[in-house]
């Protein structure tokens, strides 16, 4: 668990059922990393696990306090960003029937890049289900997601 992440009361990884870490080393400044990360509507082309995602007002791009509708994992999500600090951190609380996830991401620059980090914690039935059926489902998506962020 990153010191980093501010986390939102109730969603800290001691508390959850379920928490996820996914990092990765990418040779593209940070500025590049957050330009592709907020750009929400632009997902789907480079995530695979992300289908029509609408930003509340027709924009593309998240921002502080931006409400946004998409799908992942076959489920339909409610989120709103809850951090935003550009090209450093973002994180959104996103919520459906049967599950309630926070997001979090961390940018760092490095001498040759970046480092990015993602953390998610869940709770609810369906995170649980989806937890037990395919248990390493949401690192594997999330490290492809990092990827094309950092390729």
């Amino acid at each position: 668990m990153s010191e980093g992440i501010n986390w939102l009361k109730g969603y800290a990884p001691d508390e959850a059922p379920i928490h996820v870490v996914n990092r990765i080393e990418a040779t593209v400044p940070a500025s590049l990393v957050w330009t592709r990360l907020i750009d929400a509507a632009g997902w789907p082309a480079i995530y695979a696990n992300a289908q029509d995602v609408k930003v509340e007002g027709g924009g593309a791009e998240l921002f502080d306090g931006a409400r946004f509708t998409w799908k992942t994992f076959g489920v339909a999500l409610k989120s709103r960003v809850l951090e935003f600090e550009p090209e450093t951190r973002i994180a959104w609380l996103a919520t459906s029937p049967g599950v309630k996830a926070y997001h979090a991401w961390l940018i760092t620059p490095t001498a040759t890049g970046c480092t990015i980090l993602t953390e998610e914690t869940q709770y609810g039935l369906v995170a649980r289900a989806g937890r037990l059926l395919f248990p390493k489902r949401m690192e594997e998506w999330h490290q492809k997601w990092l990827e094309a962020l950092a390729a």
